[in-house]
């Protein structure tokens, strides 16, 4: 992928100074997700992983709300027809648009506004980071259209941000969280005016992609891969990673600007 050239079908993107920004594009409706916008999207965040220029991601909203989810007309209605190996193959695709979140090396902050619900509250919860809104209105609303709340990695990766009985309660209960409660259960990072949410978003965004990169991409790795680790088993694993990053030129960098009392210039590599 060239992110200078890369002009997706099924959503919006843009590049600018190493930050790559994200939105679905359907505003009238609330940009809900498509067959086809799930897979373009599992495919370039599984491109990501050899796209080096891109050093951060911003899935942002568009038009003051994030995500319907799945289109009831264009998923939903579809799926009570197909048979069972369908029906599986759409729910591993789904799932597979998380773990391209979750494997590509570039931290992934969530700019959420409006509604978020459904699929489109699992790709902030899939994502590093999460800045939200007092608007901002969260559901895993599963159990609201018959199905369980286990759906993407929820079960998996929502107690591990917000706690086991909070998650519970959201995904029996499939209600809405606000914005202002997203934040005092650390499910936000931060809470800001909509108006605001942008710039903070790149704010974010510009501070994480002017560190060293690529030992950002090793945290983000050992996030994900010390979540089933023993706790020595992650001691030497970490053991590993930092010495890995104790080899490339950044650690390098930030030694001799430290010596000279300067700022460190990172450079990824």
């Amino acid at each position: 992928m060239n992110p200078e050239t890369f002009n997706p079908e099924h959503f919006l993107w843009n590049f600018k100074d190493g930050i790559a920004t994200i939105k679905l594009d359907r505003p009238e409706r609330k940009n809900p997700l498509t067959f086809d916008s799930y897979a373009e999207l599992r495919d370039t965040f599984r491109d990501l992983v050899y796209t080096k220029d891109v050093k951060v991601v911003i899935f942002a909203p568009n038009e003051g709300n994030f995500s319907s989810g799945g289109d009831v007309h264009d998923i939903i209605g579809p799926l009570v027809k197909m048979d069972m190996t369908e029906l599986l193959d759409f729910t591993r695709m789904t799932g597979d648009l998380v773990k391209a979140i979750r494997a590509c090396p570039q931290p992934v902050i969530a700019a959420v506004d409006g509604i978020s619900v459904g699929a489109g509250a699992i790709i902030p919860m899939a994502s590093d980071l999460r800045i939200g809104t007092p608007e901002s209105k969260t559901a895993f609303l599963f159990n609201k259209v018959g199905l369980a709340g286990c759906d993407m990695g929820a079960c998996a990766i929502l107690p591990r941000i917000i706690g086991q009985g909070r998650a519970s309660e959201l995904l029996y209960l499939g209600r809405s969280m606000s914005g202002e409660e997203g934040y005092n259960w650390g499910y936000f990072n931060q809470l800001v005016s909509g108006d605001e949410l942008i710039a903070a978003a790149e704010k974010m965004a510009s501070k994480i992609a002017s560190g060293p990169t690529f030992a950002n991409g090793i945290t983000k790795n050992q996030l994900n891969m010390e979540w089933d680790m023993s706790i020595d088993a992650a001691i030497e694993a970490e053991a590993q990673a930092q010495a890995i990053c104790m080899q490339t030129k950044d650690f390098e960098r930030a030694y001799h600007a430290f010596v000279n009392k300067e700022k460190p210039v990172f450079e990824g590599d």
